[in-house]
């Protein structure tokens, strides 16, 4: 494995001169900021009337406290989405290199892949939803700059499993996405402490999820100081808005509150799945580190249209390879996890 994770950053955005602000630029304390055309009356009263700092240093001191990484291994962005956009942009020559996914994943490293003329190849995951090593490293080329994971698993809600994705990060040629969405519900504690460790490591994690913030649309990347750099360089300027930045450093002031709502989804996660294994018709409830479920069923597209009839909305994921039969169910408040279930055991034919 090379040490030199920039090996697979595409080399004109290695040479590539980053647009630069003027607070870029300046590392004083000023006051008065005459540099960015802004409107200086603040017309609405609302203190949103100047750019944010587009270094964001106070918000990623914070997640560094948080998550125990240092500030300059962290990349903040607009959602996970960003961070997987940049990372395809910086390693990725359209038209001829490609990513690789293993279904059934998230879907967005592939769509954000094609927009970008990127091949997407795939290998699927074993029977148990587990990476298949031999097949993905027979399958790489040297083309093939990015490999993308996501543990736990969505759709699947799985752990991968330790030793498979250490066997890939010591033998896949590319950088090693490691999506770590839903890592707040799950037993285990992730890659952040072996960040370190792997210099082809990228992880990525949400406010969307364990924080309960999907609104303000605020993902992190964390990996190599030199990658996290070139994803600085070529993201846009001011790609966070003050409010997400005001409303994730309130968040991360009260963590008690957050690993309460934490438990207490596990809780109803569980009480949930024993639940539907009790419902006719249900023939499997996989176990899941997730907040949600697959569920499979006997008649799958049944229930789904059901449900919609009745106002419950859930995911129909029986398309997806090893997904036959099964719909995606995220854990809802005690309330609304009761309702799924009573419209399940009142509806007269779900197989």
């Amino acid at each position: 494995m090379t040490r030199n994770p920039t090996e697979y950053i595409r080399a004109d955005i290695l040479a590539l001169e980053p647009y630069s602000s003027a607070r870029d630029e300046f590392d004083g304390e000023a006051a008065v900021f005459l540099d960015a055309n802004e409107n200086a009356l603040d017309p609405l009263g609302k203190q949103v009337h100047r750019y944010p700092h587009p270094g964001y240093q106070e918000l990623k001191e914070a997640i560094s406290r948080w998550r125990n990484v240092a500030p300059e291994r962290i990349f903040v962005g607009n959602g996970s989405d960003e961070a997987i956009d940049l990372l395809i942009r910086a390693a990725c020559f359209p038209g001829r290199d490609e990513i690789m996914v293993l279904p059934p994943t998230y879907g967005m490293y592939a769509v954000q892949a094609r927009i970008q003329g990127v091949h997407v190849q795939s290998v699927v995951l074993t029977e148990d939803f587990q990476p298949d090593v031999g097949a993905i490293l027979d399958a790489s080329t040297d083309a093939t700059r990015i490999l993308f994971l996501c543990s736990p698993n969505n759709p699947t809600g799985n752990i991968l499993a330790l030793e498979r994705v250490e066997a890939l990060l010591r033998q896949f040629r590319g950088l090693v996405v490691v999506d770590e969405a839903y890592i707040d519900f799950a037993e285990e504690p992730g890659w952040l402490p072996r960040l370190e460790e792997f210099p082809n490591l990228v992880v990525l994690q949400t406010f969307s999820k364990a924080i309960g913030l999907a609104g303000i649309r605020l993902g992190m990347a964390f990996g190599h100081p030199d990658v996290i750099a070139v994803l600085n360089k070529i993201k846009f300027p001011y790609n966070l808005n003050r409010l997400t930045v005001q409303v994730a450093l309130e968040a991360l002031e009260d963590r008690t509150a957050l690993e309460d709502g934490i438990r207490q989804i596990v809780h109803e996660r569980e009480r949930l799945a024993t639940a539907l294994r009790r419902i006719p018709g249900v023939e499997q409830v996989f176990p899941s580190q997730a907040n949600f479920l697959l569920v499979q069923f006997a008649d799958a597209e049944a229930v789904f249209r059901y449900l919609q009839r009745r106002g419950v909305i859930v995911r129909d994921r029986s398309r997806l390879p090893r997904c036959h039969g099964c719909l995606r169910i995220t854990v809802g408040t005690p309330e609304e996890n009761d309702y799924l279930l009573t419209l399940l055991q009142e509806m007269k034919h779900v197989t």
